[in-house]
Order: structure tokens, then C-alpha cells, then sequence
């Protein structure tokens, strides 16, 4: 697929600056620029690449100024982030989709399938479950009774959802995620030993969620695991049991939340973050990478930081002593020792 500078820019209601027929027909990020590919400076910390890519196109801000002769023919945009996401849609929309059930596929005779979708070889769809239109199933994905999945979802390969759950609309699931496990539910005896909970609850996942690469979401031990829409999970990140996320919170990956936590919308939280069982968590909140919440955050809008996290702002003027504890240590050490000589 090929592409002038004026197509591009009238798709963006850009400007551009330079040659409006030079042809693009690729992506490719400021610093790695090719001839004939389009690439985009969003962030300040690029700037420098702009003056020798070889990108044959680059969409800029408005407010960019150049500080010396540019090679590269420029489209203006109000946001060249947004853009460039805009136009990366556009190309994913018109690559070749699958279609039609594939041999070697299994189909219960007792579900309902919508129209024009796709399922690929051992895939495998049980009794009962419901497939909306547009659905893609991807080879060896493995789709159990009962189940329910809205129009316009992607399953890629290998994506596991047992019996019951119900998965809303518009919704991506990246390869190997694991929907509706049993929840890590077991009572001590009074031999010591640990007894089975049985989980008979479900999962929840509303409209336009997308699940990154073996993510792990477990069933409730009753009621249901929720996942709110427009919610998007990194890969591997763990959500036990009876979890509920609110619309549009982003985890990014390796993250683990404990059962029945309740999380509020609109969070930010990065990597490798711990949330204990329990734990409610108010609107906005942004969680700082590897930290650990073991208490509730009741103010919304709140920025936290560490193990156990606690205000960033009281976090940053903390850790000025934790990188000197050492020579803290070594004053108090000598000032005790001059106390203990003058008396």
C-alpha cells in the first residue's frame, strides 16, 4: 500500500511542508527512518533524529520549530500521537482478515454462531456458547459452554475461556490468556491440610477491553470477576477471583491483584505492581511500578509510590534519607561515642 504526503496529510487535516507527492509506503520509528517510510516526533527526547532520518515523511505538531534544514517532507498536525495512532488503525484495517470456519475446527451443534466470522483450525467451541458477528478465533483457542462473546472480538491463538463467562463487544484477547480459571480459593483443616473452595462464580469483561499476552483472569468464588469497559490489561498481569476494574483503568504487565479487590476508573498502573485482597482504590488513582498497596486509597486522584506505597510527593522526600541512611547511621554512631567520652 502506497501513500503520498497529500493523501496522508488530507486524512489528518495536516499541512504539509515539502515535496506533497513524495510516496510513502511503510512505518518506521524517527530514529530507524528509511526512504519511503513515514515516521512521526512526538516527544521532545527525539528531536535531534528529525535533522538526519532518512524517513521520507515525519508528522510533527504545530508548534514544532526547527532549528536547522530538515530533509524529510513534514506534515503539521495538532498531535502527531494521535495521529500516527489514527493512521496505524487505518493500515491494521485494510491488511487481510480470515475468514470462515477452518478445517480440523470444532462447533457444537447446540451454539450460535453470528455472521461473518472466523475460526481457526482446533479451535474448539462448546455447547451453549454464543458468538456474536464479525468474531475472530484464532487457531487453538478453546471457547467452553455457555460462553458469550459480542460482536467484533478477536481471540488470537491459543486463548482459553472456560464456561460461563461473558465477554462484551469490541474486545481484543491477546495469545495464550487464560478467562474464567477457578480462583485461588482453599480452607485450612484441622489436620492442617488445605481444603478445595469450590468457584462457582464467573468472569465479566464489558465492551472494548483488550487483554495483552497470557493474562490471567480467575473466576469468582460467587457473583462474578468484572472487567469494566475500555479497560486495558498489559501482558501477564494476574486478576484473582471476585476482582472488579473500573472503565478505562490501564495495568501495565506483570502486576497481580488479590481477590476482591475493587479498583476505580480512569487508574494508571505500571509494572509489577502488588494488590493486596480487599484493597478498594479510588478514581484516577496512578500507581508508580513495583509498588505494593496493602491499604485502601480513598482519595481519588491520588499519585503513589513504593512498598507499602504511600504519596509520591512524601515518597521522593523520603528516599533522599534512604540513599543516605548509611551515613545518617555513621553520625549518630560518632556523635554516641562523644556522648559516652564526655560523660
Amino acid at each position: 500500500m502506497e501513500f503520498t504526503a497529500k493523501q496522508i496529510s488530507e486524512l489528518l487535516n495536516g499541512k504539509v511542508e515539502g515535496d506533497e507527492n513524495v510516496v510513502v509506503s511503510s512505518f518506521s520509528k524517527i530514529e530507524e527512518g528509511k526512504p519511503g517510510s513515514l515516521s512521526f516526533l512526538a516527544n521532545p527526547k527525539y528531536t535531534s533524529y528529525i535533522y538526519e532520518t532518512s524517513a521520507s515523511v515525519v508528522l510533527v505538531n504545530n508548534d514544532f520549530v526547527a532549528q536547522k534544514e530538515i530533509g524529510s517532507t513534514l506534515i503539521r498536525v495538532e498531535d502527531s500521537y494521535k495521529a500516527i495512532a489514527k493512521l496505524l488503525e487505518i493500515y491494521n484495517s485494510m491488511a487481510e482478515k480470515p475468514s470462515g470456519i477452518e478445517k480440523n475446527s470444532y462447533i457444537n451443534k447446540k451454539a450460535k454462531t453470528g455472521k461473518n466470522i472466523y475460526v481457526g483450525a482446533f479451535a474448539y467451541i462448546g455447547k451453549g456458547a454464543q458468538i456474536g458477528d464479525n468474531v475472530k478465533i484464532y487457531p487453538g483457542c478453546y471457547i467452553g459452554n455457555n460462553v458469550t462473546i459480542g460482536d467484533n472480538c478477536v481471540l488470537f491463538p491459543g486463548v482459553k475461556v472456560y464456561y460461563n463467562t461473558i465477554i462484551g463487544k469490541g474486545c481484543t484477547i491477546h495469545a495464550g490468556t487464560i478467562i474464567g480459571a477457578d480462583g485461588f480459593g482453599f480452607a485450612p483443616n484441622t489436620e492442617g491440610a488445605f481444603v478445595k473452595i469450590a468457584q462457582i462464580g464467573n468472569v465479566i469483561i464489558e465492551d472494548n477491553v483488550e487483554l495483552g499476552a497470557l493474562v490471567t483472569i480467575d473466576r469468582a468464588t460467587m457473583g462474578s470477576t468484572i472487567i469494566r469497559k475500555g479497560v486495558k490489561l498489559d501482558n501477564q498481569n494476574h486478576v484473582a477471583h471476585n476482582v472488579e476494574i473500573g472503565e478505562n483503568t490501564v495495568i501495565a504487565a506483570q502486576s497481580g491483584i488479590a481477590g476482591t479487590a475493587k479498583l476505580g476508573k480512569n487508574c494508571m498502573i505500571g509494572g509489577q505492581v502488588g494488590i493486596s485482597p480487599h484493597v478498594k482504590i479510588a478514581d484516577g488513582t496512578k500507581i508508580s511500578a513495583q509498588s505494593g498497596i496493602s491499604n485502601n486509597i480513598k482519595k481519588e486522584n491520588s499519585i503513589v509510590m513504593g512498598a507499602p506505597a504511600y504519596d509520591i510527593r512524601e515518597y521522593h522526600k523520603s528516599y533522599v534519607h534512604f540513599k543516605n541512611l548509611d551515613k545518617i547511621v555513621k553520625r549518630l554512631d560518632e556523635l554516641e561515642k562523644k556522648l559516652k567520652e564526655n560523660n
